[in-house]
């Protein structure tokens, strides 16, 4: 929810939209966009979290976009990463593995 939407209701919409400098007929229309769902969109981004789980949260953008469009969904990296964005989905890549030598002083008794 907007600033504006939670301040609306202790104060006019009028007054805090002017007090932002946003267009009152913008506020409105974010409003509806917000009050709208998109369940191809939804079921798009549950896909995805699906994949992203199953690579045990190491795929990125592009390797989730082609996996989508294996799977017949129109889905560029563009839009995967919106999608990634909206679910909180975030690419992790595990470190690589370090061998440390051993100190001779470790081994002292």
């Amino acid at each position: 929810m907007s600033l504006i939407g939670m301040l609306s209701t202790q104060f006019p919409v009028i007054e805090l939209c002017l007090t932002f400098g946003v267009g009152r007929s913008s506020y409105y229309q974010q409003r509806s966009r917000q009050a709208r769902r998109n369940p191809r969109r939804d079921r798009l981004r549950a896909r995805l979290v699906v994949l992203h789980e199953r690579s045990r949260g190491s795929a990125g953008a592009r390797t989730l976009a082609a996996a989508l469009r294996s799977e017949g969904h129109a889905v560029g990296r563009y839009k995967a990463a919106r999608l990634m964005r909206e679910a909180g989905v975030v690419s992790t890549q595990q470190r690589r593995h370090r061998y440390r030598l051993a100190v001779e002083a470790s081994f002292a008794v």
